[in-house]
């Protein structure tokens, strides 16, 4: 149990897929001018998350990861199927994503116009693909763990999100210089967010 916590904790502060790995960065620079639609697209990712990221979980460990067929039949043990992992961590995310952007337009098609274009794009948000490839690289025991990094990286990616669109929404009210509004300015605060998030590397897990 405390092993599933240190993951999650660990996920959401010192490995932030924004601050830590800059992975999502397009949605994240996109959507983040209002907190409504901030709030709506990170849960969007947290939901995407917990599931794509639990199934490519069972799917590497009973499919992809080399001689795990032997499951099937022990003749099926010297089969490889690794090379599969992008296309199959793709179609996954896909799927879910297509279910997602349903969801949303059904029962909240206010926020489903004000995200546009960038909901179906969590498809291809390569924060969601990273958290696949890193819980294939780190390679997690059980699925508790996986459940517990998806949800701690999508919690991660939704409060750097909110926060830099709380941030934003001030600074409409702020006096910032000509040549630094708009984007100038929100790299500058994504930077100076990502330095403060590294106070938390001290954090023993």
């Amino acid at each position: 149990m405390e092993n599933i916590i240190s993951i999650f904790v660990k996920s959401v502060f010192i490995d932030n897929m924004i601050f830590a790995f800059f992975l999502g960065m397009c949605s994240f620079i996109a959507v983040s001018k209002t907190v409504k639609t901030a709030v709506g697209l990170g849960i969007a990712v947290i939901f995407v998350l917990g599931i794509t990221l639990p199934v490519n979980y069972l799917l590497n460990k009973y499919l992809l990861t080399p001689g795990c067929l032997a499951w099937i039949s022990p003749g099926l043990a010297d089969v490889d199927l690794s090379f599969l992992s992008f296309i199959i961590f793709i179609a996954v995310i896909a799927s879910i994503t297509q279910l997602v952007e349903m969801v949303v337009e059904k029962f909240a098609p206010a926020l489903y116009s004000s995200l546009g274009i960038f909901l179906p794009l969590i498809a291809v948000n390569c924060a969601i693909l990273g958290g696949s490839l890193f819980m294939q690289e780190r390679g997690y025991a059980n699925l508790g763990e996986a459940v517990s990094f998806a949800l701690g990286s999508g919690t991660g990616w939704f409060l750097a999100i909110v926060g830099i669109a709380a941030i934003r929404e001030k600074l409409k009210y702020s006096n910032v210089p000509a040549p630094l509004r708009g984007v100038g300015i929100t790299f500058i605060i994504t930077g100076l967010m990502g330095i403060a998030f590294m106070c938390f590397m001290g954090i023993k897990l």
